[in-house]
């Protein structure tokens, strides 16, 4: 975020990334679908954010969710809202690819954060685990380059990325 950099200090950029990340990106979502309630949203974000490159599907977010709040948001809230985060170009999905059946995963997925500052101002600067941030950064890179990135898993349970030129 370029204003971000002409900050003078830390404590000026992190406030900044952090009132970015709820006055601009969470308000939009909640305008444009009409959500009556951020709540769940901000959950699920934060789940995302603290996951990334993280295997998840909406019934683990729906548990997650639930454990956090009062209340248990359905499959098809919670994967409305990733469709939302999505669209907002906060996270992206990588699709999972099954080797044996040939075809994607319709459930099961890794989610990557877009901009990692804001991913870290969201989590108010913690959990700044070298392996995620890293492999979100790898998996930035091919895509901003224009390809597209596959998780495959094999029977051993180790699992391969496919990069792949979507043109």
């Amino acid at each position: 975020m370029p204003l971000a950099v002409l900050e003078s200090n830390e404590k000026e950029k992190r406030k900044y990334l952090q009132g970015l990340f709820t006055n601009v990106y969470i308000k939009d979502i909640v305008e444009r679908y009409h959500l009556k309630d951020d709540n769940i949203l901000s959950t699920l974000v934060d789940a995302l954010s603290s996951a990334v490159g993280s295997l998840t599907n909406p019934n683990k977010l729906a548990n997650t969710a639930s454990s956090l709040m009062e209340q248990k948001p359905s499959y098809n809230t919670i994967k409305n809202y990733l469709d939302y985060v999505e669209d907002s170009y906060l996270f992206q999905s990588a699709k999972r690819w099954n080797v044996k059946g040939r075809k994607y995963f319709d459930t099961i997925q890794k989610y990557y954060a877009m901009d990692l500052e804001l991913r870290n101002a969201r989590l108010n600067f913690r959990q700044q685990e070298r392996s995620h941030l890293m492999g979100n950064l790898i998996y930035n890179e091919p895509i901003r380059r224009g390809y597209s990135i596959l998780v495959e898993r094999y029977i051993d349970r180790n699992y391969k990325y496919t990069i792949k030129n979507r043109y």
